[in-house]
Parts: C-alpha cells; structure tokens; sequence
C-alpha cells in the first residue's frame, strides 16, 4: 500500500461569468486521488474537517478506492485555495489556512498493515503545527526502510522566511528516495541535482512543463521524455497527477524502467491538463 500524507482542501477555480467554482483539491489529495484512480492501492494520511467541504472531500477519496482509516477529523474549517490560471493554463494560488484542519494533524502511532510506500509534500509540510508533525512521519517511516517520495511543491505565499524552509527541506533530504519537483521549485529552492542526490536521494525527477520530464539517478542515470502535446484546459493537479503515475509505476517490481515510467507519467499528466480543475485520469483513461 502507498500512503499519502498531506493537505486536503478546496480550490476556488475560475468559472464561467467570473465566478469561482469549489473543485476538491490540494497536492497530497490529488495524489491519492489520482493513484486510487490508477489501481494502486493507496490510503490518505491526514486531518480533515467535519464541515460540507471536509465531507465532500472523503465522498472524492472514497469513490476512488482510498483507504481513509488514518484519516484524522476536526471542527476546524477546510483551507481554502483560490486558484488564478493565466493564459497559458499555468495556475496561482492565494491560501486561506488560519485555523484550518489540515494544520493541527498529529503524528499517527502508525500506518496501516501493508505500508511501503510514503509520500508527502506541498502545504502540509510549511504550515505549523502539522508541518513538524508530517516531518517526523517521514524520518520514521524513511527507518523502517519505505520509498519515500517528497514533492515539495513551494508555494511562496505560505513561506515567510525562505531561507529558514531551504535548511529545512535540505534537512530532510537524507530520509527521501525518490525527489519531485517541478524547475519552478527548484529555481526556488537552490543548490541543484546533483547536490539534493549527494545529501540522500537515489532519483531525482524535475518537471519541465512543456519540455517534458527528466530523470537523474544517484547511480548516474539520465533520461528524458518530452510532453503529451494536448489542449490545455489548466495546469492544475499536473503535477500532483505526475507524483502518483511515478509512485504507481515504482510499485512494480523489479529495478525501474525509468523511460518507461516517465513516459506514463506525462501521458497521465496530459490527460489531467485537458480537464478544468485537479481531476486526473484512471487506468481505463490510460489504456
């Protein structure tokens, strides 16, 4: 089983007549989503509200197959993500987090039977409480010997010392095997692949938009694919789509066909650029 831990909340994206239209949403949502979408067992790691959008947001996972058992619940209101897309597809957010759900996760005495895979990322690891409690998940599930993949999806808004996030996200590098960023991270965060592969990693994924997506490994590897070209409706859940077709094709056995995986995952990623809002494929979708 693949866990996913992290932030579930409601984007507010651009409808018709200027008018916002709530759409489920958040990083580590999407890529539970995405993966119960593609077959893969998966269960969401998180802290939701007990409020209509928290409700609505389990309606989604559970229509998928997601394993809610570690779901923890809350009074506390559903963090609200109001998406802005340009006229390129590319989305922005502007996030209201005060007191939100999501924030106050705590530390799970454990994940399910059958964990071996773990994989975190975007607000959930910048917001307190929850963020410190999202980092020791992933130093201890990284010592019991799970894949761990980190995206850590920056969104400048939330960050209000930068320098301060970039000691932290080095700091947990050594618990990482697998790290996904898009070049738009990595402008961001500094250093480059081969410094994050030296402090742990053994692969390192960027995502080059319409450039495609490239592969570094700490074995000295180096692929490339280039992009699906397709009409794009919005960029929204690309890349989380991207985090789960890797982790569901790293579920296989065997060494990974790296080639082979990141051509899934941009064909997986195209089909959910052709769809307003974060709604990624299934495996039917994909066959």
């Amino acid at each position: 089983m693949i866990v996913v831990g992290g932030e579930a909340l409601i984007d507010l994206v651009p409808a018709a007549g200027g008018l916002l239209a709530p759409r489920p949403g958040g990083g580590p949502y999407n890529t539970a989503l995405a993966l119960g979408r593609l077959g893969s067992p998966v269960a969401f790691c998180s802290r939701v509200s007990t409020d209509g959008f928290g409700e609505t947001l389990l309606a989604g996972l559970r229509a998928a197959g997601v394993d809610l058992s570690p779901v923890q619940r809350g009074p506390e209101p559903t963090t609200l993500a109001v998406a802005s897309v340009g006229p390129d597809g590319s989305a922005g957010y502007g996030f209201y987090a005060e007191g939100t759900a999501d924030r106050l996760f705590r530390l799970p005495p454990a994940l399910p039977d059958g964990a071996r895979a773990l994989a975190l990322g975007t607000c959930s690891l910048v917001l307190e409480p929850g963020a410190s409690a999202y980092e020791a998940l992933l130093r201890r599930e990284a010592g019991r010997g799970l894949l761990t993949l980190l995206d850590p999806n920056i969104r400048p808004g939330l960050i209000p010392d930068p320098e301060a996030y970039r000691a932290r996200f080095r700091s947990w590098l050594p618990y990482v095997s697998v790290l996904k960023l898009s070049e738009e991270d990595a402008a961001w965060l500094g250093g480059g692949v081969d410094d994050w592969l030296a402090a742990g990693p053994s692969a390192v994924v960027l995502t080059r938009g319409a450039a495609g997506l490239s592969v570094t490994t700490r074995a000295g590897g180096r692929w490339s694919v280039p992009a699906v070209r397709v009409a794009v409706a919005d960029t929204i859940g690309a890349g989380d789509t991207v985090s789960a077709a890797l982790l569901h094709r790293l579920s296989l056995p065997g060494p990974p066909d790296w080639p082979a995986v990141l051509s899934f995952a941009a064909r997986a990623a195209a089909v959910t650029c052709t769809r307003p809002g974060a709604d990624p494929p299934s495996a039917a979708d994909l066959a």
